[in-house]
């Protein structure tokens, strides 16, 4: 668990509260996600009802089940909010690291010996049929990349890649 925020003070009649991000707080946080406050040493999830953001680092939020000014103040006032560590978003990438890949053309294998990132037009360089040659790294002509295996499948338009 991550802090990502203070409560600071009870926010209107209803259980609201005043909020405080750190800077670490998701910008694309969904109110469908917990966030947790530590109470008797045991992390609590709260939901929330509705979060409205106040500039750069403050929000109001009202929480499911805290709706009174009295449970706002006992059980979250000068409390930090956490929010579970998400795991490493395995769908990131550089193109960068493919170099080393082997390359599945048709029934031709190669591998990705370089990457240039050419502005408008990044560059694959891959040895096939023991000849360098240059291909687009596009997203159209991957088929798929296996990151276990370290394959990359590609699937070109006729005369792209003549050897």
């Amino acid at each position: 668990m991550i802090a990502v925020g203070r409560i600071g003070r009870v926010f209107g009649n209803e259980g609201g509260v005043m909020v405080t991000l750190y800077a670490n707080f998701p910008d694309d946080f969904q109110t469908k996600e917990p966030l947790f406050v530590v109470i008797d040493k045991l992390a609590v999830p709260l939901f929330c009802t509705s979060l409205e953001r106040r500039g750069q680092a403050g929000a109001v939020i009202h929480f499911d089940d805290i709706d009174t000014v009295r449970r706002a103040e006992e059980y979250l006032v000068g409390r930090e909010l956490l929010i579970e560590e998400g795991e490493d978003d395995d769908d990131e990438f550089y193109m960068e690291d493919l170099i080393g890949f082997t390359v599945i053309i048709g029934k031709r294998r190669g591998e990705i010996s370089d990457f240039y990132d050419n502005p408008g037009n990044p560059l694959f360089e891959i040895v096939l049929d023991g000849k360098e040659c240059l291909i687009p790294a596009a997203e159209e002509f991957i088929a798929g990349i296996d990151f276990d295996k370290q394959t990359i499948k590609f699937i070109l338009p006729e005369g792209l890649l003549e050897l």
